[in-house]
């Protein structure tokens, strides 16, 4: 004679298979960029809560390094509650972090000795409450990118991976992982002005792979003090920047 399960058994099978699967049990919310032209390429239209992105720069100078770091501070700074910033390295420049909307009192810093220390933590403040979880590797395995994956899942926190590396040989980035979005950050000439001086930093903002979306490449300006980018005013006038910016083949 069967015995039918329990509906709540049920119920917790089912929520276990969508982990595994990628899926999330819960509803997916989103954190828009306030830039159409980018949140319209991103499924929901903003980076998914719950979520692993990959942020690096577009060269392996400190310059582009740095812009990257920048680029996910000020999405970190958009989100509510601590921050967990995990690194190998002791170059950060917070007031440099600050300036991109994040200040000190927000971020919790962790310096661990080495990527495997430096993953476990990651792992662990993704499921530790925190708004966000930036941690800086060279790295990143399709076993570790799905730990991770899974683990943002589970407390619906936002997971950054900077990928940094000291040799060229190191960089893996165009291997697959379990991230929702990939992004590469390179510095552009700074906003021009009217006066001598240094106008608002650019950055080309390259989405390289996005799941469930679509590759597009941006022209932006730098995060301002509230973690925000925008377009550059010459360049959301151009009717196919005002679109989506230019679209790529997908990665």
């Amino acid at each position: 004679m069967s015995v039918s399960a329990p509906p709540a058994a049920i119920s917790e099978l089912r929520e276990r298979i969508a982990r595994l699967e990628g899926g999330n049990a819960r509803e997916r919310t989103v954190l828009p960029f306030g830039v159409a032209a980018i949140d319209r390429v991103l499924p929901g239209g903003g980076l998914a809560f719950g979520g692993l992105h990959e942020v690096a720069g577009g060269g392996n100078g400190a310059v582009d390094g740095a812009a990257a770091a920048l680029f996910a501070a000020g999405i970190a700074a958009r989100t509510v509650g601590k921050v967990l910033w995990c690194v190998t390295r002791p170059d950060l420049f917070a007031p440099a972090i600050e300036q991109a909307g994040l200040p000190p009192g927000r971020v919790i810093y962790v310096e661990a000795g080495d990527e495997k220390s430096i993953l476990a933590c990651f792992e662990e403040g993704l499921r530790g409450g925190f708004g966000a979880v930036v941690a800086e590797i060279a790295r990143l395995s399709m076993t570790a990118s799905r730990r991770l994956q899974l683990a943002a899942e589970s407390s619906g926190a936002i997971g950054i991976a900077i990928r940094r590396w000291r040799r060229q040989e190191a960089t893996d980035f165009g291997q697959p992982t379990a991230a929702e979005t990939r992004w590469r950050v390179s510095v552009l000439p700074s906003t021009p002005l009217p006066v001598p001086g240094i106008g608002r930093a650019r950055w080309q903002l390259e989405l390289i792979r996005c799941r469930a979306g679509e590759s597009a490449d941006f022209t932006v300006e730098a995060c301002d003090a509230k973690g925000r980018i925008a377009l550059p005013s010459d360049v959301a006038d151009r009717p196919l920047q005002k679109e989506i910016g230019r679209r790529r083949a997908s990665a």
